[in-house]
């Protein structure tokens, strides 16, 4: 470097660096020649980076070896190192420095692969210029900001990779458990409902023993219980309540005597006061001993509830229309038909004259329909009360309770008549049979 060099290296900037937001950069500079370093290191403090000058490459590799160093500059003819061999060694210290080599003699093939291989991120040709050194070092400074904090970034992305697999591996391990856990609670609900099942069974086995005719009897109602069921009429908690009760209404009479019972199914009218209310009172025995197999409260209205009327003369509460709960209203359909004891004809003609006092008439609608024990033309169907469309014709003429015709068979229902059937079953209950044309 001739004196022109060294004093363009030694003049001020044309303007003061900003003040540095983070702590300055630290850089090493290797060169042999006391002046070369001495304007280098000025240069460069100058510019706000701290700066160690050594004039020797093998202190400055220990030097390397106790401290980390953003950004390392050597000069590349130096008699105990080449700079270049020099930075090469540098690298295995810190790999992540960035190197700058400068050079007076250029070998371009050499300097490529330097560069190539990463053994240094720039060179430059002396003699120098400040301007073009001092970003160079920005630059370098730069890149090395930018490997630290990928590093660091990578290893924290491998310390989340880590407790991510940690993480995937407990989930799935949980996962695992909750799978296990569900099948033994699917094979737990499978034997509990084997069990209720066989509950139900072992009840209708002790009814027959104690009367053959009430496990006739009962089975009987299970089989019209789950017909109705099958519909949309009930919600899931009727359905069940329905289907239970039709196992278990019967219960109470377990403890009514034998003679007693038959009593009632044959000469009603020859029991005592006192014999007539014990009969009267097996719904709430029922209710309570059925309790032991279904503890649910519903099941337990139901069975109290279906020897109730639905024009309020029944026992054991006395309650009369909606307020007997709708699967009860059903199950008491069931009931009258299968204890009757006639013959289906003269059943079915039983329920349709006791449809609106006795049975709800609705309730007796459904459970003709269900349990196909009418046989209806071809082109006739039974329908519900609710299942009325307009555009439909009556196959059937609809008349009030005193015998006056309200609607005429074969009329096609709009919805202003549908409207007014269904207003007037609210005052007087319509108990006869819907039918319709198909």
């Amino acid at each position: 470097m001739n004196a022109s060099d060294l004093a363009q290296a030694l003049a001020p900037p044309a303007a003061p660096a900003p003040p540095a937001a983070s702590p300055p950069a630290t850089i090493l500079i290797v060169d042999d020649e006391p002046v070369v370093l001495t304007a280098l290191k000025f240069t460069l403090e100058r510019e706000g980076f701290h700066v160690v000058a050594c004039n020797s490459p093998l202190k400055a590799l220990a030097i390397l070896a106790e401290r980390d160093f953003a950004v390392i500059i050597s000069d590349q003819r130096m008699p105990e190192m080449l700079g270049l061999d020099f930075l090469v060694e540098s690298r295995r210290i810190r790999p992540y420095a960035s190197r700058i080599l400068i050079t007076a003699v250029l070998a371009l093939p050499t300097i490529v692969d330097a560069i190539n291989k990463g053994e240094i991120f720039r060179f430059v040709a002396k003699p120098w210029l400040r301007e073009e050194l001092v970003a160079t070092v920005r630059n370098a400074v730069q890149r090395h900001d930018l490997v630290t904090k990928n590093e660091v970034l990578q290893a924290e992305t491998q310390t989340l990779n880590t407790r991510l697999s940690e993480a995937n591996a407990a989930l799935e391990a949980k996962v695992k458990d909750l799978e296990q856990q569900r099948q033994r609670l699917d094979a737990a609900n499978r034997s509990l409902a084997e069990s209720y099942e066989h509950s139900l069974e072992l009840c209708r086995r002790i009814l027959t023993t104690y009367d053959p005719i009430l496990g006739g009897q009962a089975k009987a109602l299970v089989e019209f219980a789950n017909q109705m069921a099958t519909t949309d009429s009930f919600t899931d908690a009727e359905r069940h309540a329905l289907r239970t009760a039709a196992w278990l209404c019967d219960l109470g009479l377990i403890g009514v005597p034998r003679e007693m019972l038959r009593a009632f199914r044959s000469k009603t009218d020859q029991l005592t006061e006192r014999e007539r209310t014990m009969m009267h009172g097996h719904p709430i025995y029922g209710q309570t001993l059925a309790a032991l197999v279904d503890n649910r409260a519903d099941v337990g209205e139901v069975i109290r509830a279906h020897h109730e009327r639905y024009d309020g003369r029944g026992f054991p509460d006395g309650l009369a229309g909606n307020a007997i709960p709708w699967p009860a209203r059903c199950l008491a359909v069931a009931v009258g038909f299968v204890e009757s004891g006639l013959t289906k004809t003269a059943a079915i003609d039983g329920l349709l004259a006791k449809s609106g006092s006795h049975y709800d008439p609705e309730a007796v609608r459904l459970f003709l329909k269900v349990s196909n024990l009418v046989q209806l033309p071809k082109q006739v169907r039974e329908i519900m009360l609710h299942e009325l469309e307009p555009g439909m014709v009556l196959a059937n003429g609809i008349y009030s309770p005193h015998g006056l015709l309200l609607i005429g068979e074969g009329q096609s229902l709009s919805p202003g008549t549908i409207s007014k059937i269904r207003s007037h079953n609210q005052v007087t209950p319509i108990s006869q049979r819907l039918l319709v044309y198909s």
